[in-house]
């Protein structure tokens, strides 16, 4: 997987400079908040369009003593339109996602976010998604290189799972699925452009 990834990001860097046309690297600090690693990159494709590429990786249990993990990776895909010029002010986009996650023994309340899952702190869950939204963002320009972005995006996903009892040790019970509909982007990114 970090073969992929890395030739994936090497390509980007490849378009972008072989392109001559602007492009940005950012992060998330929503995600950095919560210790899960992310980068982002857009690359301008015309004069108000922009591809936007990010990648998401936690591989860490929070609690060893009661195995509690929010584990996952994910990638999302982006196309913007900007309303005025691209990389500030307001734009409209349309994104894919799609991952992996491993999460249990977390005590989480139910329906947050449109999520419907109050038996994580009982059961472990791994599993993959997939699937699609739209948002809305805006783009502050801070500086020369600098911008302050914040994003929403509401959309759904498709996930199937494997359940098992006990989050550290327990045998699996069944594999299920699951549609999710409700929020697929929350971003406060950090963003350079060059």
């Amino acid at each position: 997987m970090y073969k992929r990834l890395t030739i994936l990001l090497l390509s980007i860097f490849a378009f972008a400079s072989a392109s001559a046309q602007d492009w940005a690297i950012k992060t998330n600090l929503g995600y950095d908040a919560t210790a899960s690693m992310n980068l982002g990159f857009e690359v301008a494709v015309a004069e108000k369009w922009t591809l936007d590429f990010s990648g998401n990786y936690n591989p860490f249990t929070m609690n060893k003593d009661t195995n509690m993990k929010w584990k996952h990776w994910f990638v999302q895909p982006e196309a913007r339109y900007w309303f005025c010029h691209k990389f500030g002010g307001h734009f409209l986009a349309m994104h894919l996602w799609g991952g992996e996650y491993n999460i249990g023994n977390v005590d989480f309340k139910p329906n947050l976010l449109g999520l419907n899952v109050p038996n994580l702190a009982d059961y472990r869950y791994e599993g993959y998604f997939t699937g699609a939204g739209i948002g809305y963002g805006y783009a502050w320009m801070l500086g020369n290189h600098w911008n302050l972005e914040l994003q929403l995006g509401v959309g759904g996903a498709y996930t199937w799972y494997d359940k098992y009892y006990c989050p550290k040790c327990g045998s699996k019970i069944g594999t299920e699925d699951y549609i999710y509909w409700g929020v697929t982007k929350l971003a406060i990114n950090i963003v350079y452009v060059f």
